[in-house]
């Protein structure tokens, strides 16, 4: 008998045996119950027959000790050698190896009963076996799940974002009664039913689907993100979403399950999600109504200095924070004075997506030439109008500071504050030595004379020899 040090192992039955008898793979259990296992393996050459249940009970000075076997009985189809190759299974969570061996069928032997090769002293009680060809009933259970598309709003202005989902839910208790079936060529095709021609999509990236443990109607349930999006339509036509379709795999399960038997069937669902439908809404009339961007927004602001001499260039920066499509922000147009003289700024743009929102920060960053001492208010030289969906009005960013420019014109000083780039700044160290512009003709010259006294020396060694 083998030792019973080991919780849980994998015993194999006799190498060699008549035809006529059964070969034997078993798990053995000690001292614990079987909760799950996986399939016993494949052997070539044999077919698999019933599978049993035993339990041993060992008394030793006063120590009882509870030997659970299960064992897979093999049918061998013809004499021969076979080999039963290395293999691992998995009880209760645990990791069985098996390294396999030969197995030797011999021809048939008379009066050879078919248990002949079940480990020693086992008792195997009629009613605890199994039979080859017997079918398990399967019951379909109702199942608590559907699938739906979630907008956050029903009616929104052009250029304003909505927030696009598309959300399974499952009923916590019926987890084992659905799975995902194909997911990556479903979802191809949903996704191209959710894409809108009339917007501008801001998509939410995620790598896996993970359930979220949310409520509906007081009962817990899980909730799988299978699609994100901040939606920003660009013309007052609706968004229009169809009715989508998910299948998904629905197992029934067996009406009077075993241990020894499976537990759950195969089969398919499929999940209709509700049409939906978001209005959009032209904006209010107003002159710059077809170029405005629209969100919630605020201005950051930060000057270089703010005391800056006649013909020297400072830096202003006009920072537009807050929700909405910061790629439909232009920068503001300034109206430059005659003191002050503005390049094209340069612009940085960070968004953030979280929480079904599109956020961030758009950064205009001017480069400006003082050309004239006086007090210049940056908020009479520039300003920036958007319009605000949550009021349903128009409102404008305008600058607060200030800047003074300080000292009497110099023409030759203007022309020195400018950064003329990085090839006018190594002037000074660079030679200034006049060169003829006859150089390389006076160059080419003399290589062509030199080339032609050694062809002649060539052609003179040439016949000399």
């Amino acid at each position: 008998m083998p030792a019973l040090a080991q919780q849980i192992a994998i015993e194999l039955g006799k190498s060699s045996l008549p035809l006529n008898q059964y070969y034997t793979v078993s798990v053995r259990l000690q001292n614990q119950q079987l909760q799950e296992y996986t399939s016993f393996p494949e052997i070539e050459g044999f077919k698999k027959s019933n599978k049993y249940s035993s339990t041993k009970t060992i008394i030793t000075g006063g120590t009882t000790t509870t030997i659970l076997t299960i064992t897979q009985n093999y049918a061998a189809l013809d004499e021969g050698t076979y080999t039963l190759k290395p293999f691992m299974m998995k009880v209760n969570g645990q990791t069985l190896q098996s390294e396999g061996m030969v197995i030797n069928v011999t021809e048939m032997q008379a009066d050879v009963p078919q248990d002949a090769n079940l480990p020693p002293n086992m008792i195997l009680p009629e009613e605890q076996q199994v039979q080859p060809e017997q079918q398990a009933e399967f019951v379909d259970r109702e199942d608590n799940a559907f699938l739906t598309v979630y907008t956050d709003k029903d009616e929104v202005f052009v250029g304003e974002g909505v927030n696009v989902a598309l959300y399974f839910y499952l009923a916590e208790q019926d987890q084992r009664l659905l799975d995902f079936y194909d997911f990556v060529n479903q979802m191809n095709a949903i996704l191209r039913q959710l894409k809108q021609s009339h917007v501008w999509e801001e998509t939410f990236d995620f790598t896996e689907i993970t359930p979220e443990n949310v409520t509906v109607q007081g009962e817990p349930y899980l909730r799988f993100k299978l699609y994100e999006a901040v939606l920003y339509p660009i013309m007052a036509k609706p968004l229009t979403f169809p009715q989508l379709r998910l299948r998904m795999i629905k197992y029934k399960v067996a009406k009077n399950p075993t241990l020894l038997t499976q537990d759950r069937q195969e089969g398919y669902k499929t999940f209709f999600s509700r049409p939906r439908e978001v209005q959009v809404k032209e904006l209010p009339p107003h002159p710059l109504r077809d170029v405005v961007a629209v969100g919630d927004y605020r201005l950051q602001e930060r000057l270089s200095q703010e005391v800056v001499p006649v013909n020297k260039t400072f830096n202003y920066v006009f920072q537009v924070e807050g929700t909405g499509n910061l790629d439909a922000i232009m920068p503001p147009n300034p109206t430059a004075p005659a003191g002050l003289e503005f390049y094209p700024p340069d612009v940085q743009q960070e968004v953030t997506r979280r929480a079904g929102t599109v956020m961030g920060s758009k950064r205009f960053a001017y480069t400006i030439i003082a050309r004239e001492a006086g007090v210049y208010d940056m908020g009479r030289k520039m300003e920036w109008v958007y319009f605000n969906p949550s009021t349903a009005a128009y409102d404008t960013l305008r600058p607060t500071l200030q800047v003074h420019v300080t000292g009497a014109p110099d023409s030759d000083a203007l022309v020195m504050s400018r950064d003329l780039g990085s090839f006018y700044k190594i002037i000074k160290n660079e030679d200034n030595t006049l060169v003829s512009v006859h150089l390389f003709n006076e160059i080419k010259r003399y290589t062509n004379i030199i080339l032609l006294v050694l062809l002649g020396v060539s052609v003179f060694v040439f016949i000399k020899r």
